[in-house]
């Protein structure tokens, strides 16, 4: 089978002929790749080893994910795939690549809380770098969306804002410029299949921090849960992120990304009883609220 999942026939085909375009299928795939996302909290949690061990094998793992679907899809001419991706592919997977290190270093010298609230601002950096590198406009709505999302984060991550990390917010907002980059080469440039970026882009961060890991200082029991870490969470999220982002505009994938901010103190509540505070219960319902009025603005352009 050629080419990637939002194009093969039986499975975007057929969404489209219900929807009549691919616009829920896109909001479908970017939703599941922030549930996917959202999991990282529980998974850290599961995990004593540090975080550049931890950081290793979850590249390691969700690179050979991706990879075992390029194979099945391509077979023979998985090296060509690779090929096709070009200098936007090489450059979608090293802002990936650049923007995942970057994070870890941001929450090293920041808040989480601080890390939270400038990700947020994804849809407007996203929807900066697609007007000057494209003269791409975005709705009115999706951006009266993006910013209620941004003050539901804000409420969020109110109580817990510290200052003095001016080091782990730069490098916070680098991540986010990166990550917003990376959705809009990836929309650019969507008639290519960019799964071997996403694959390269792992391999290429576990290369990058295994020398400051300890891969074989973990128990047979932490690998198990750093499998589904990388194939789960990494891997799947990343190979949904990269198929929806090709289905609508960067800022507006971005925004609906931002689903995974409110589920993720949910996860980490079911797993180990961590009750979140008020606040991120009024954020989160504020962060949803947004992504339905965007949701349904989408449904009535659609039908207009």
């Amino acid at each position: 089978m050629r080419g990637d999942l939002a194009t093969a026939p039986g499975i975007g085909q057929a969404i489209r002929r219900r929807s009549g375009d691919s616009g829920w299928l896109g909001v479908a795939l970017i939703a599941a790749s922030a549930l996917t996302f959202s999991t990282a909290g529980l998974f850290t949690g599961l995990i004593q080893a540090d975080a550049w061990t931890i950081l290793f094998w979850r590249s390691l793992f969700g690179g050979l994910f991706i990879g075992a679907i390029i194979l099945r899809q391509h077979g023979a001419a998985s090296a060509g795939a690779f090929r096709a991706i070009g200098r936007p592919g090489l450059l979608a997977a090293g802002c990936s690549t650049v923007g995942t290190i970057c994070f870890v270093h941001a929450l090293r010298l920041t808040t989480v809380a601080d890390v939270t609230v400038i990700y947020a601002t994804a849809p407007f950096i996203a929807a900066a770098v697609a007007w000057l590198w494209m003269r791409q406009r975005e709705s009115r709505t999706t951006l009266g969306a993006s910013l209620l999302a941004l003050l539901g984060v804000m409420v969020m991550c109110g109580p817990a804002r510290a200052e003095g990390h001016l080091a782990g917010n730069l490098l916070a907002l680098a991540m986010t410029a990166l990550i917003a980059t990376m959705t809009v080469i990836i929309r650019r440039h969507r008639g290519v299949s960019m799964l071997p970026a996403a694959c390269l882009s792992a391999f290429a961060c576990a290369l990058a921090v295994w020398p400051f890991a300890s891969p074989v200082r973990v128990t047979g029991t932490e690998m198990l849960w750093l499998a589904l870490f990388g194939t789960v969470q990494f891997g799947g999220g990343l190979l949904l992120l990269t198929l929806g982002s090709r289905l609508m505009s960067a800022a507006r994938a971005a925004l609906i990304g931002n689903l995974e901010l409110p589920l993720a103190p949910l996860w980490v509540w079911l797993a180990f009883g961590a009750w979140p505070p008020p606040a991120t219960w009024i954020g989160g319902a504020i962060v949803m609220a947004a992504l339905a009025l965007d949701m349904a603005a989408g449904q009535r352009r659609t039908a207009a």
